[in-house]
């Protein structure tokens, strides 16, 4: 499998359980099984990918466009996301807090990972799913500054 290949997995594996496994189930008509081989790294899944029928379902219910976010990354484009609220201060300060938060965890994360000298796969996502939701405050941040300068 390669590399785009399993960043589009993780991303699938990462909006299916941003929505939550059972709602995905009932928002796509699919079972768990069939949303756990859309983001199955196995050999016998590695063609498998959800459709974008599905992936615009969960999408338009989870908190992060994840998989159009790795397919605009992909391809080297940049995604700007509209959550529909107005920024002020207040909500940027919030941002700065949960970045400073976020990033402590990143590496709080890292130093944990790193101290026996070896990167597990585990330890790995575990500092994936703190990049991403890093990301996702940089993303409101960035909302949040734009709105300010309107």
């Amino acid at each position: 499998m390669t590399k785009m290949n399993r960043y589009l997995k993780k991303h699938t594996e990462a909006l299916v359980k941003d929505v939550g496994v059972e709602a995905a189930c009932k928002l796509t008509g699919r079972s768990k099984a069939t949303l756990g081989r859309y983001y199955s790294e196995s050999d016998e899944h590695a063609d498998r990918y959800m459709p974008l029928d599905a992936v615009a379902s969960l999408e338009a219910a989870s908190s992060f466009p994840h998989v159009t976010q790795a397919l605009a990354e992909i391809n080297g484009n940049a995604l700007e996301v509209d959550t529909g609220r107005k920024g002020n201060a207040s909500s940027v300060n919030s941002n700065v807090i949960a970045l400073a938060q976020r990033f402590a965890m990143l590496m709080s994360e890292y130093n944990m990972s790193i101290s026996d000298g070896v990167i597990t796969i585990s330890e790995a996502k575990r500092m994936l799913s703190e990049t991403l939701e890093l990301q996702k405050v940089l993303v409101e941040m960035k909302l949040h500054l734009e709105d300010e300068t309107i």
